[in-house]
């Protein structure tokens, strides 16, 4: 997993933050805050967690447990995990410096990444 947030994810979510700077620069106010919160949280939908999930699974050897289950677990605990991630998705977007928002979502991810490896357990 460490494999993969310093490859895949250092690449991918610095990228998508810089898009959202740019589909919300000429927004204004509560406009711009909300847009750039849903868009982080958009990013980070369950799709994303079923991948986390997924990865999860792979570098655990558990390829038997590899299976469309992932999705509906994902589901749940994007849906639950909401009002977390849309106040420190807020946090992230509007009240750090661009250069610091990767860096910001990665400490938010590593303790979100405990509660994606625990939501097979809960919402199993």
């Amino acid at each position: 997993m460490m494999f993969i947030g310093a490859t895949f994810y250092a690449f991918e979510i610095p990228n998508y933050f810089d898009w959202i700077v740019k589909k919300t620069q000429f927004l204004k106010g509560i406009k711009a805050t909300l847009t750039k919160t849903i868009l982080a949280i958009a990013y980070f939908n369950p799709l994303w967690i079923a991948r986390h999930l997924l990865f999860i699974k792979l570098f655990s050897g558990q390829f038997e447990a590899i299976g469309f289950h992932l999705l509906e677990i994902a589901f749940w605990s994007f849906l639950v995990n909401i009002p977390i991630s849309f106040t420190a998705n807020y946090i992230i977007q509007n009240r750090f410096k661009l250069k610091w928002r990767f860096m910001g979502s990665a400490v938010f991810s590593a303790i979100m990444a405990i509660y994606y490896a625990l939501s097979e357990t809960i919402f199993s």
